[in-house]
């Protein structure tokens, strides 16, 4: 058994297909029984089998394979729980026969106040404290539920039970198809899931009032939350219903499952959890009491079920092989729930407080401690540490940068068809990148490798040299000190007019580009040198809407130009934003080439 520990993955002896799961909680003793029949294929020969298993006691005697083809019962001679490596190893004293077979385990744990897992959360009832029981299994964590190959490219369906107080409500991924009472108990059965990873199963069982409404396909959709809190669960309804019908036409792929459930969890260690059909929520981030609660809650609100439900395709129907690539699936959702939240409330201007999240991934992105957007993941014990603003920020960032590259409309063909190529199947960031270059016919792989696999990213130094923009490109740091990235930068640029934009990749450390003959419009006929005058039409401003993922420093000249664009109202809020805020940056990063009181005399006096 020693060559199973310390790997960083499991071994691929048998791949699980299906899981038929029972659960029983005891939320007074709070602890949980259960047993798992898991249809496994063996396809190597071997005399073991490995799945993942932590805080969890295998039942004596619980443990049998079953062989399809022979119809043979074989038990384990060894069942060894490993808790360093969270493995469940089983030894059988003959080579397992190639073909199908069914797993079965019994098992016991605990609900515990760890908030993963198969966990406790506490709630209040006419006054009475009350327990309900909650899984919470990203990243790594249904292990701790019951014995299963618990990493993402492991996808099976999942048939679930469960045996619970009778006066509760039992949720899961899929809707009850059999209720069934005994005693002070009922078993609730639920329908079988379409394929998908383990971190995305859930279980919710308590006392609860819930919202409800349809989309216009007919998919169910509800909110869930404490008894007497209903009504602070319907703005949350009201996006849930309208995001699903956007993100339908958006991937051009509708919802895969019949309901949709939202719930409110007292006791909860994230925001949210995209959770496939069952998304669980902290209540901050799910009510929204009309009276009582302020604007920027309603925002945050909105914010978070986009992103959740922006998973139900990214992330969910279409999933990370490993988590290596977990900066695409939270990057994207990121971005995606901006984007739909503009959609919904566009007088929120809400891509102006994205601007908020590309800051902040630029200040963690300029600490020499900082790390790529994409980290190889050796051990799942790794996994969490990559769960933070680069994975998040800096990522969605540089989707929307790419984004704006390429343009909405080539980058949303795009997308639908990689959701409909991958759907229910695993893929890695390289798979995004070969689409979308299919698409626009641009090096996407190439571009978007230079700002995943590396930290950090790039000031882009402009200035005008005799009728010639002058570009040059070198790693930004808050120290000052000198970095040695080097990035495909794509360069978007306006001239004079927000009508008058232009694009191009910035590939090599420096590059010059003929004014008339790029920019193509009056500014570069009549000469970049215009008199003040006719500011209007004189001035460029790099970085349009501030959509990509670096900083800016003029020269003079230009810098002078942008002031007068600034006077005249002629640049955005977000563009006037950029400049104040790479100004900014450029100052505190000491550096004995920039003289702060020169800029900003040219620039912002």
């Amino acid at each position: 058994m020693e060559q199973f520990k310390g790997q960083p993955s499991l071994p691929k002896f048998a791949v699980p297909k299906r899981y038929d799961i029972n659960l029983k909680p005891d939320l007074v003793k709070c602890k949980f029984a259960g047993t798992v029949k898991i249809v496994v294929d063996i396809v190597a020969d071997t005399k073991f089998i490995v799945l993942n298993a932590a805080d969890l006691c295998i039942l004596n005697g619980s443990v049998q394979l079953k062989c399809q083809s022979s119809s043979k019962v074989l038990e384990p001679s060894e069942v060894e729980l490993v808790q360093q490596d969270e493995i469940l190893v089983l030894g059988f004293d003959e080579v397992l026969p190639n073909g199908v077979a069914v797993l079965t385990v019994g098992f016991q744990g605990t609900l515990s106040d760890s908030m993963k897992g198969f966990y406790r959360s506490v709630f209040y009832h006419n006054g009475e404290k009350k327990n309900m029981a909650v899984t919470q299994f990203e990243p790594a964590d249904a292990r701790r539920c019951f014995p299963c190959w618990d990493e993402p490219a492991a996808k099976a369906t999942f048939k679930i039970t469960l045996d619970v107080p009778s006066e509760l409500m039992a949720l899961s991924n899929m809707p009850v198809i059999d209720e069934k009472l005994s005693g002070d108990c009922k078993v609730i059965s639920f329908q079988e899931t379409p394929i998908m990873s383990t971190y995305l199963v859930a279980v919710v069982v308590g006392l609860f009032d819930y919202v409800e409404d349809h989309t216009s396909d007919g998919t169910k959709v509800r909110v869930y939350c404490q008894v007497g809190k209903g009504n602070q669960g319907t703005f949350a309804l009201k996006v849930a219903v309208k995001t699903l019908e956007l993100y339908k036409e958006y991937f051009a792929v509708p919802y895969s499952l019949p309901k949709l459930d939202m719930v409110a969890i007292p006791d909860f260690a994230l925001g949210a959890m995209e959770n496939y059909g069952l998304v669980t929520y902290r209540e901050t981030d799910l009510l929204y009491d009309y009276e009582h609660s302020a604007a920027a809650d309603k925002q945050i609100v909105a914010i978070v079920v986009a992103h959740e439900l922006a998973h139900q395709w990214f992330g969910n129907l279409v999933t990370m092989e490993w988590w290596t690539h977990l900066w695409l699936n939270e990057g994207f959702a990121t971005w995606m729930s901006y984007l739909a939240v503009d959609r919904l409330f566009p007088e929120w201007n809400i891509w102006i407080q994205f601007l908020d999240q590309t800051r902040e991934g630029l200040r963690l992105d300029s600490l020499a401690e900082s790390h790529p957007i994409e980290v190889e993941i050796n051990h799942a014990a790794e996994i969490n540490e990559i769960f933070d603003a680069i994975s998040y920020k800096k990522g969605a960032s540089v989707i929307r940068m790419l984004q704006s590259y390429l343009g909405p409309h080539c980058f949303q063909r795009a997308l639908a068809s990689y959701i409909k190529r991958h759907a229910c199947s695993n893929n890695k960031t390289e798979d995004l990148w070969a689409v979308l270059e299919e698409e626009s016919g641009e090096p996407v792989n190439q571009l978007m490798s230079s700002w995943t696999k590396q930290k950090g990213y790039p000031v882009v130094t402009v200035k005008v040299k005799d009728q010639q923009l002058e570009f040059a490109q070198s790693q930004f740091l808050s120290s000052g000190c000198h970095g040695d990235g080097q990035w495909t930068i794509p360069i978007t640029l306006c001239c004079g007019s927000y009508d008058a934009r232009h694009n191009f990749l910035l590939k090599e450390k420096s590059a010059s580009l003929d004014i008339k003959e790029f920019l193509g419009c009056s500014i570069a006929k009549q000469g970049l040198m215009e008199t003040r005058e006719n500011a209007e039409c004189s001035w460029i401003k790099l970085n349009v809407d501030q959509t990509g993922f670096y900083r800016v420093k003029y020269d003079k000249d230009l810098a002078s130009r942008l002031r007068y664009a600034i006077e005249g109202t002629y640049l955005s809020a977000t563009d006037r934003f950029g400049i104040l805020d790479d100004c900014y940056a450029l100052c505190m990063a000491p550096s004995p080439v920039f003289d702060l009181f020169d800029y900003l005399d040219g620039c912002l006096s």
